[in-house]
């Protein structure tokens, strides 16, 4: 499905970004472009370390964050699928920043969708989290009204040859480690 076709992944230095590049290198050696997006320049430096343009042609590097939707959109000139990983993440931080939180996670995902319309692209998967069943904190429910808006953008994609999906998936149980460290999994 992803061979021969040109991706962008926003927040494509986090954990989830980092994982899916090293799965899409592995498993579709086609893949025509696979685009980095996120607005970490060390974090692009350290990933362009480990997929060097000489070994890896089809990876590229894009300094943009998800708020912008003029940078976003020239990001998505030429791609054909969008993986949407960006958003802010932390639950503490959201109660005492709501407005970031509101920005990034509701209107970068506005702001995507919006880029997806009226461009050529075909697919856009956004990440989700357990948290946004049934929110109980800021984090929760900028992300249920997130995936609302995904949702809802296929009942506004006219004729396009467009699909927008969501994919929630949940935490892996923290387990103490009898050295103190915090194992996943």
């Amino acid at each position: 499905m992803l061979n021969k076709r040109s991706i962008l992944i926003t927040g494509g230095t986090g954990s989830f970004g980092k994982k899916f590049t090293e799965m899409i290198l592995q498993r579709y050696p086609d893949v025509k472009r696979l685009v980095i997006y996120s607005r970490d320049e060390l974090k692009q430096f350290d990933m362009a370390q480990l997929y060097p343009e000489n070994k890896f042609p089809q990876v590229r590097f894009f300094i943009g964050d998800v708020r912008d939707a003029q940078r976003f959109r020239r990001a998505c000139e030429g791609i054909d699928v969008i993986i949407h990983a960006a958003a802010l993440k932390q639950v503490p931080a959201a109660e005492y920043n709501p407005d970031e939180f509101i920005k990034t996670n509701i209107g970068g995902a506005q702001n995507i969708i919006d880029a997806a319309l009226s461009s050529e692209i075909k697919i856009v998967v956004a990440l989700s989290t357990d948290k946004a069943a049934a929110p109980i904190n800021l984090y929760g429910a900028t992300k249920l009204v997130s995936d609302k808006l995904f949702v809802s953008a296929n009942n506004v994609k006219g004729k396009r040859d467009l699909r927008f999906s969501v994919v929630r998936y949940g935490n892996a149980p923290a387990h103490r480690h009898r050295s103190g460290a915090i194992q996943t999994g």
